[in-house]
């Protein structure tokens, strides 16, 4: 696979990442299953996706032991990125920026992940009730002590925080500024696809200008870039996509068109001989955002993390991103 160099650290991976999180979180608990996601996260290095993606609220906790497992094989291959600053409750979930908290965090996180240094640490959230750059000096005093190798940031914005007037991540970049003057960030995570591109109104030049690294989180648009959901089908009660606004099976119905154009470009590139399907074509699309930009798509299937891996090597022409461009954008229950 391709590999690209990212952030003020200089940090090399595979041009397509593995997004560990489904394994253990959020999506279809009924359908998690340890041995699975093991063998998923093996196939992903087999192919040369070598960011694994992770975080020690995922489970909490169990996902970062299962990335551990992994690692503790091929701990060479892999680089690992994992986050802190957020605790789970029973119904709810808090930030934690204290410096002591981190540092403890920190350390928990090595213990699980069976290693003795983490490649990205990525601060999840900010606590409103710390200064930033106090929770961001303790993470550079991580670097310091040799257990991080580089810092990231997670962005703050959601969809469903939208204000008239407002870009979406115009607190993000506020916050980066704010860290950038502790020490260097080397990337930021945030959502990025064909039918969320906000990044690329302020955030993703912000990255590119400063030599900074972009993670883009859910190139996949949750699973509904693949083309492999069904609307109306429904989703588990513990599924995000249960509550999301643009999975109710109405805008399911409504957003078919951006899925059909991803179709008709995957079957041009399928014409000429290669084997091309909906969910290569969004990942090549973001891949073609810059040379700074990792996507970084989630799964727990050993077969989704092949075909994921298999985008690094489509190329888009400039008619396929000319018909990317000119597709409706996304339809929410907002809308």
């Amino acid at each position: 696979m391709e590999r690209r160099t990212i952030g003020a650290a200089a940090l090399e991976v595979g041009a397509v990442g593995l997004g560990c999180m489904p394994m253990s979180w959020a999506y279809s608990g009924s359908r998690q299953r340890g041995d699975e996601s093991l063998r998923t996260v093996h196939t992903a290095l087999d192919r040369g996706a070598t960011l694994l993606d992770t975080a020690d609220m995922y489970g909490p906790f169990t996902n970062e032991l299962l990335v551990g497992r992994a690692l503790k094989e091929r701990r060479s291959e892999a680089f690992v990125s994992t986050k802190v600053g957020l605790l789970v409750g029973e119904q709810h979930v808090v930030a934690n920026g204290r410096p002591g908290y981190v540092k403890r965090a920190c350390d928990a996180s090595l213990r699980r992940l069976q290693t003795d240094v983490i490649d990205l640490y990525q601060l999840h959230r900010a606590d409103p009730e710390i200064p930033v750059e106090e929770t961001w000096g303790a993470m550079a005093d991580l670097v310091s002590a040799g257990k991080v190798r580089a810092l990231g940031l997670c962005a703050v914005g959601a969809r469903s925080h939208r204000r008239s007037g407002a870009r979406l991540h115009d607190g993000t970049i506020r916050q980066l500024e704010r860290v950038q003057q502790v020490f260097p960030v080397s990337t930021v995570e945030a959502e990025l696809s064909v039918w969320s591109p906000e990044a690329l109104e302020g955030l993703l030049p912000w990255c590119e200008a400063r030599g900074v690294g972009f993670l883009a989180a859910m190139p996949l648009g949750n699973g509904f870039l693949t083309g492999t959901l069904t609307p109306g089908e429904g989703f588990e009660p513990d599924d995000v996509r249960a509550r999301h606004p643009r999975f109710t099976a109405e805008m399911m119905a409504a957003n078919q068109p951006i899925v059909a154009g991803l179709r008709r470009i995957a079957a041009r590139h399928s014409a000429q001989g290669a084997d091309v399907t909906p969910a290569q074509v969004a990942l090549a699309w973001v891949l073609a955002r810059g040379r700074h930009v990792v996507p970084v798509p989630g799964t727990k299937r050993e077969c989704w993390a092949a075909e994921n891996a298999g985008a690094a090597g489509l190329r888009l022409t400039t008619e396929d991103l000319a018909e990317v461009a000119g597709l409706p954008s996304a339809r929410g229950s907002w809308d």
